[in-house]
């Protein structure tokens, strides 16, 4: 079992930048898949970016692919989110994701068992 904890988010310009950071606890965080996805308000959450365990692979949303990052520290058990070139249109409270998984890259929200609390992430125009 893993617990998540996210933090970074806060109020930005459009064109900046902001990282956002998923600390893990539990000895076995090398072995998850992560994830990144958002919510606003009335919407359904949406898939933004996942990595597999060991970092090699991943994968994003095509509204954020060019701008986002997915990286992950497993001797930190810290998973991170670098947003470039934010838009009004990327606010959103972020959630990170885990699923205890060693295979694959996934986007599905029903693939990961474990979430954070979120983060809010406002992208001021």
């Amino acid at each position: 079992q893993v617990q998540l904890v996210e933090s970074g988010g806060g109020l930005v310009q459009a064109g900046g930048s902001l990282r956002l950071s998923c600390a893990a606890s539990g000895r076995t965080f090398s072995r998850y898949q992560m994830g990144w996805f958002r919510q606003n308000p009335g919407k359904e959450r949406e898939f933004v970016a996942a990595i597999g365990w060991s970092g090699g692979r991943t994968y994003y949303a095509d509204s954020v692919k060019g701008r986002f990052t997915i990286s992950r520290d497993n001797a930190k058990n810290t998973l991170y989110l670098q947003m470039n070139r934010l838009k009004p249109d990327d606010t959103a409270v972020y959630y990170c994701a885990g699923v205890y998984r060693t295979y694959g890259v996934g986007s599905g929200e029903s693939e990961y068992d474990y979430w954070g609390q979120g983060t809010q992430v406002t992208v001021s125009s």
